[in-house]
């Protein structure tokens, strides 16, 4: 049988490797093995952040639309309740958005629910 040297397999691994920890700090960005280690924690940490990442966005655009009801006055649970009751099926994302960049709009459309 031919003899395979495995030099340059497992340097491109290595270098692979590093690349993907660049910018970590200590011995993660230069040692491959704690490297290893680094991107398996921070492939298990993106998994579980992208689930939790839709549940930040929902809070965020709950505390946006309350601060934009309170000089209306009304606040989020009434104002989604009335929602709610008359029919209206805008997503808490979409009236967070009008709310933001259109106040006039959104407060014709609290001005309908209340």
């Amino acid at each position: 049988m031919v003899r395979i040297k495995r030099g340059t397999t497992s340097l491109k691994t290595r270098k692979n490797v590093l690349k993907r920890v660049k910018g970590y700090r200590f011995g993660r960005s230069t040692k491959e093995r704690q490297a290893r280690e680094a991107i398996a924690h921070a492939g298990n940490h993106a998994f579980a952040h992208r689930r939790r990442k839709k549940g930040d966005f929902r809070r965020l655009w709950t505390v946006k639309l309350n601060a934009a009801l309170r000089p209306l006055g009304m606040n989020y649970n009434t104002f989604i309740d009335s929602l709610t009751k008359k029919g209206i099926t805008l997503n808490r994302k979409v009236l967070s958005e009008i709310a933001h960049n259109e106040p006039e709009s959104f407060k014709r459309i609290v001005e309908k629910v209340k």
